[in-house]
């Protein structure tokens, strides 16, 4: 919580009472802040622990409707989450005259559940749940039922779970990109060897992305035009146990590999340092997910044959929009945003949804990336790239 200046002394009861309530309230929220860890802001103590890049308001925005509370899973695998869905989701909750409480459980299943539990408690109007795993999404979504608080799934679905709605992309077509990005490579190159590094089996997506791939790659095993040596599932999203697995199985392919499917830029990016040590970067195409800066640089370097961006304002704008239709009791407008479909297998139930385009992302294709504004072409460009983006016109 942000330091509070002690009160001015000046004459008067009226002072007094107001130096009252000022200390009254301070002790409040410090209490209040210790009892969370510290890990939660909390609207009413008027505290915000959030960087001031992430305090921009749009004009007539933020505050009156109430307070939406969002939690994001962690920052070790990806910074997509506090570099754009944070401020985004703040942004556009804002200009839609709402508070936006953000909170990251940095990973940690019971810090999760705490801040749920802050949240619920305090009274947020919604409640957009971005789950480490099905299993806490889905304890966090019951609980704020039963406290009449509307959930929407953001970016995973949590299987099981009971929340009425669910915003992300199309996750299955983000496969698809992956699988076609292989495929496109390798065409030249019959019977080509191809390792599967994919995301944590606990997270839904990572299911459907691999659903995706197959959709491409599956054919092309059958009739042997690319051959299959192993798919792993990597626990927790680890890049560096990714690395550690796909070596293993480059080894025990007797050092060959003709295309890795990587589920993610951070898994890429660790075969990526495996395949350096084995003289193949660049000579073996891999893929990724979510258009990182480091994911582009491996593009823009031909270590890394293609990554899949994902427009995460359009995510964080309809995940606003929804939000504030069920803040508002209007279930109509929130069907008519939701207009897809998905499925919930071990919960039997479909699933009301919002799902936006990914796009794949090859060389030439960077550029859009970094007009779009979501990479800086000052971070981009440098070192060995910086010329390479000079040819494709990136400034």
């Amino acid at each position: 919580m942000a330091a509070v200046a002690g009160p001015h002394p000046e004459p008067g009861t009226r002072a007094a009472a107001a130096r009252k309530v000022h200390l009254m309230r301070t002790k409040t929220c410090g209490a209040v802040a210790i009892a969370l860890t510290g890990l939660l802001t909390l609207a009413a103590c008027g505290s915000n622990t959030t960087r001031s890049d992430d305090t921009t308001t749009s004009p007539g925005g933020g505050g009156g409707q109430g307070t939406v509370g969002v939690i994001l899973p962690e920052t070790a695998t990806s910074a997509r989450w506090e570099g754009f869905d944070r401020p985004m989701l703040q942004k556009a909750l804002r200009a839609q005259g709402f508070d936006a409480d953000v909170q990251n459980a940095q990973g940690d299943v019971q810090k999760f559940s705490t801040l749920a539990d802050g949240m619920i408690a305090q009274g947020v109007k919604v409640l957009l749940i971005a789950a480490i795993n099905s299993e806490v999404g889905t304890a966090v979504a019951n609980k704020a039922k039963k406290a009449g608080i509307p959930t929407i799934d953001y970016d995973r679905l949590n299987l099981g779970g009971s929340s009425d709605y669910y915003v992300s992309f199309d996750n299955v077509r983000v496969g698809q990109l992956q699988g076609q990005g292989v495929a496109d490579a390798l065409k030249d190159k019959p019977g080509a060897q191809v390792i599967e590094i994919e995301g944590a089996p606990t997270d839904n997506n990572a299911t459907l992305f691999a659903q995706g791939q197959r959709k491409v790659l599956q054919p092309l095993y059958d009739s042997g035009a690319l051959k299959l040596v192993h798919s792993q599932p990597i626990d927790g999203w680890d890049n560096q146990r990714g690395g550690q697995t796909f070596e293993q199985l480059l080894t025990g392919n007797g050092g060959k590999v003709d295309g890795v499917v990587a589920a993610n830029d951070g898994l890429a990016g660790a075969i990526i340092t495996v395949l350096k040590k084995n003289a193949l970067a660049g000579k073996v195409p891999v893929t990724g997910q979510d258009a990182t800066t480091e994911g582009l640089k491996a593009v823009l370097r031909g270590d890394q044959y293609m990554t899949v961006f994902k427009p995460i304002q359009d995510e964080a704008d309809a995940a606003a929009k929804l939000a504030v239709a069920l803040a508002k009791g209007d279930k109509a407008a929130a069907d008519a945003l939701a207009t897809a479909a998905s499925q919930d297998p071990k919960g039997k139930r479909e699933v009301k949804s919002v799902l936006l385009d990914p796009h794949s992302i090859t060389r030439t294709e960077v550029k859009q990336v970094v007009d779009q504004g979501y990479v800086k072409a000052s971070e981009l460009c440098t070192g060995d790239v910086a010329q390479i983006c000079t040819q494709l016109g990136i400034a």
